[in-house]
């Protein structure tokens, strides 16, 4: 069945794409007043980040996490995550502030990353020891790099109608054929991201600070400060950014070829000593330097653009729940945090994601062969690095194409899948999609432009955002109650936490050694 045949097919029941949901997650880190990345431990007044649904921290102490509930509709995800981003704003210590980009602010040396603290509990400290383990595998300051992950599901009405209409012979149960689809979902997501990275990607430039540990590297000196690439889209999501390296040379990849082999071949990777991991230890002084010296501690540890999610309900393990209960939602994770807009994202966005996302689950999605897989990382560390050079080509099926070219036909087809959504998601695919052929309306372009225009490093560039948002979130009136829900959940987090950690009944070591005999 061709892609226009299955859209018209769901023209009937194209009001179960209403109650998709949508769930963000968007890093910031912490910044003090000279725009070096904060020493100070997660505010108490944020609540506790070990057990808060809401706010949380990544990798550093000082990178705040904000995870918006599932829910229907752009404006209601934008609404959340600004609501979230208010309230934090306005909680923070007096000399700080939230950096407004993926790409990081002054780095003093990576003992000036402080690693996310999780309190005494079993688990707290498996979260710490776990981020302790990035830092001595790859280094803390690639750790730093910030972005937005774009989460989403689609209804379970949704579901139903499409077995109905377009699979009526399926032999599945609905929790295998949604798994199988969400599967071929991701795929498409590997093939097609690249045009994210092109339409979005917002870190062309990036601190000299960053880059101190790198002897060999392709930038171009920008001013004293700064280094870029005249053409990157996002410096992020190209080979300076946060990489899995160990992989590739043992020849373990994640397979998204179905639900089942994802599962397994993470799994390998989690069973799987390495060497030079091993050369680390697991504990020196009677301090867990990592988790153990397996190619992946976990299966978080594998980085991706996209990764099946499972729904997990109490003390499930991801692996083990994506096996028994399937995919429950799908996890983009390549956008960067755009410094020009006060979220970091906008509704208009959000609606061409939606579109796009459709289109990933519409569109045939073949296996993904070892040469298609690696034309897919050639093209993603092409679009990074060199996204908007004029005449640029990317591979496909061993051919070189035009990224401008491939990109008009993948954005036809996005157009004709967001006619199923509403009028306003078509709107906002027309107004993106004007920049696969006028690469100055993306973001790393604007941004470079206007750097260019008013003689302003990286730091200068986007500290100025980072003061403007301030003091619009601060200066924002609202009305009373508006926080309460956010100040109910910071006192029942504090709770929590405290709870889990008097319940500690069993040492660490004999924790850990539990938790992995339960995800095998």
């Amino acid at each position: 069945m061709s892609l226009q045949e299955k859209i018209n097919s769901l023209d009937s029941f194209k009001d179960t794409l209403g109650e998709n949901l949508i769930g963000l997650e968007k890093e910031g880190l912490r910044v003090s007043e000279d725009g070096s990345i904060a020493q100070t431990p997660h505010p108490k007044s944020f609540g506790s980040a070990l057990t808060h649904p809401k706010i949380t921290t990544d990798f550093s102490e000082a990178l705040v996490e904000i995870v918006t509930q599932p829910t229907t509709g752009a404006k209601n995800a934008i609404g959340e995550l600004s609501k979230i981003n208010h309230y934090v704003n306005n909680h923070l210590p007096p000399t700080e502030r939230f950096w407004p980009a993926s790409m990081p602010c002054i780095l003093r040396g990576k003992t000036n990353i402080p690693i996310a603290y999780y309190g005494e509990s079993n688990l707290g400290q498996m979260k710490t020891v776990y981020r302790r383990g990035l830092a001595n595998r790859y280094g803390s300051v690639m750790q730093a790099i910030a972005g937005i992950h774009f989460n989403y599901s689609f209804s379970l009405d949704f579901w139903s109608s499409y077995q109905k209409t377009l699979a009526p012979t399926s032999k599945l149960d609905s929790t295998r054929f949604i798994s199988q689809h969400y599967m071929g979902l991701t795929r498409n997501i590997l093939r097609f991201g690249w045009i994210i990275t092109y339409l979005f990607g917002a870190s062309a430039t990036v601190c000299k600070s960053f880059m101190q540990d790198y002897h060999e590297h392709d930038l171009e000196e920008f001013d004293d400060n700064t280094l870029y690439l005249p053409y990157a889209t996002s410096l992020r999501m190209g080979d300076i950014g946060y990489q899995n390296t160990q992989e590739d040379k043992k020849g373990i990849k994640a397979n998204y070829n179905s639900l089942r082999q994802y599962i397994y071949s993470l799994r390998a990777a989690m069973q799987s000593n390495c060497e030079d991991f091993e050369a680390i230890g697991i504990k020196k002084n009677g301090e867990y330097l990592q988790l153990n010296t397996n190619i992946l501690q976990i299966a978080n540890e594998y980085y991706s653009s996209v990764r099946p999610k499972p729904i997990i309900n109490g003390n499930d393990r991801p692996l083990n729940a994506l096996l028994n209960s399937g995919v429950g939602y799908v996890e983009l994770r390549s956008l960067d945090v755009n410094p020009l807009m006060k979220d970091g994202i906008d509704t208009e966005q959000i609606e061409f994601l939606e579109a796009f996302m459709l289109y990933c689950l519409l569109e045939d999605s073949p296996a993904i062969s070892s040469s298609e897989i690696n034309e897919i990382d050639i093209n993603a560390n092409l679009v990074a690095h060199r996204g908007r050079e004029p005449g640029i080509k990317l591979k496909q099926n061993s051919k070189e194409l035009k990224l401008n070219s491939w990109g008009e036909v993948i954005l036809s087809n996005i157009n004709d899948c967001s006619a199923l959504l509403s009028k306003s998601h078509k709107t906002s695919v027309n107004k993106i999609s004007a920049r696969i052929n006028n690469p100055d309306l993306t973001p790393s372009a604007q941004m470079l432009n206007e750097m260019k225009i008013e003689e302003k490093g990286f730091f200068e560039y986007t500290d100025q955002f980072s003061h403007k948002y301030q003091k619009l979130y601060k200066d924002t009136k609202i009305s009373d109650g508006y926080f309460s829900e956010l100040e109910k959940l910071k006192i029942l987090s504090t709770e929590k936490q405290h709870e889990i950690e008097s319940d500690k009944k069993i040492s660490f070591d004999q924790f850990l050694e539990e938790y992995f005999s339960s995800d095998s």
